[in-house]
């Protein structure tokens, strides 16, 4: 690690300890942000690093919220009657039993998901290209719709969850401490995964995959273990946004293919895919632009982010730090060859 690098980590640390009590208006924006770079760095594990685009990484994240709810109310009430749309029952946690409910709520929301992308696994990497992004797609619709047909659950009215026992500014520091906390797990992970076998080995699936399954490398296998560490954490942060807006419902807010599921790809573009920090570069920036416009220009705000995806795509392909990279190669440790004296005596 350089002592740039080094610096640039110390930075967002004391950014992230620091943030609540230099903005304290702005602490569930800078959670938000945390969690936009989690979704688009776990987004790019499959969409920059082996180049399966997937549209429906957002399942995991609506899953994770449903499913910790479920263990959270299960532990200390019947579900059917906690949902019930004439208010069966007037819940009341205390500070251990929602504690204890969110803590197993939250792992128990990450395995969860991630056994659903091993389930899910075998049938939708049988797609490959613009087949496997309509297919993911497509099961993120169908999770949300399917989701508001289940009364047990609430149905299409949602859940409104377990409220927090502590006063309001507790609740939004911790909250906002878990957002820090699963962002900075997910980048440190990463980091090391792509420096070991794991790391070159999708990228050579990203490369050619038929030629790497030659190889001798196990492709599905890598594929699984990829999106099954995207869908713990993706899971895991569903369940930590599910309490922290304290209410649930199964479109607009657990499977929102049409802005977070689109999100999470457009940070990962902006930003540069295939890169450790393209996505956290591209998820800051992104979070940006869009609070900017829903403040300043609301109405225009979809048109303002639709031209700056209009444009990356189009013009800027490689993102931020394929630009860079592109550029400064020395910087990044590239070593690019002077092919300018070859054949020359």
């Amino acid at each position: 690690m350089t002592r740039n690098t080094k610096i640039l980590y110390i930075a967002i640390l004391m950014f992230g300890i620091l943030g609540p009590v230099l903005f304290p208006a702005y602490t569930t924006q800078i959670a938000i942000l945390w969690i936009m770079v989690l979704m688009a760095s776990t987004w790019d594990i499959l969409g920059g690093q082996m180049g399966y685009n997937s549209l429906g990484n957002i399942t995991f994240f609506g899953c994770g919220m449903y499913i910790s709810a479920i263990i959270q109310i299960s532990m200390f009430y019947d579900v059917g009657e906690y949902t019930s749309a004439f208010g069966a029952i007037m819940p009341e946690f205390t500070q251990y039993q929602y504690f204890l409910g969110l803590g197993l709520g939250i792992v128990g929301a990450g395995l969860g998901a991630m056994i659903i992308s091993l389930l899910l696994g075998p049938i939708v990497f049988g797609l490959r290209g613009p087949y496997f992004a309509i297919g993911t797609l497509a099961v993120a619709i169908a999770a949300g719709q399917l989701t508001g047909t289940v009364d047990y659950i609430g149905g299409g009215g949602g859940i409104s969850m377990p409220f927090f026992p502590l006063d309001i500014n507790s609740r939004s520091i911790f909250f906002y401490t878990l957002c820090f906390f699963f962002a900075g797990t997910v980048h440190c992970l990463l980091r090391w995964l792509y420096s070991t076998q794991f790391g070159l080995a999708i990228n050579a699936i990203r490369d050619d995959e038929d030629k790497a399954e030659s190889m001798g490398i196990p492709v599905l296998r890598y594929k699984q273990v990829g999106w099954a560490i995207a869908a713990f954490f993706m899971g895991s942060i569903g369940a930590v946004y599910g309490n922290m807006i304290g209410f649930i419902e199964p479109v607009e807010v657990a499977f929102p293919t049409a802005t977070f599921g689109i999100f999470m790809v457009a940070m990962a573009l902006l930003g540069g895919k295939g890169t450790l920090w393209g996505p956290v570069i591209g998820a800051v920036l992104f979070t940006i632009i869009k609070e900017t416009t829903w403040t300043y220009l609301l109405g225009w705000q979809w048109v303002a982010l639709g031209l700056i995806l209009i444009v990356n795509i189009v013009y800027f392909q490689q993102g931020i730090m394929g630009w860079l990279q592109d550029k400064y190669p020395e910087r990044f440790g590239i070593i690019v060859d002077d092919i300018s004296d070859e054949g020359k005596p």
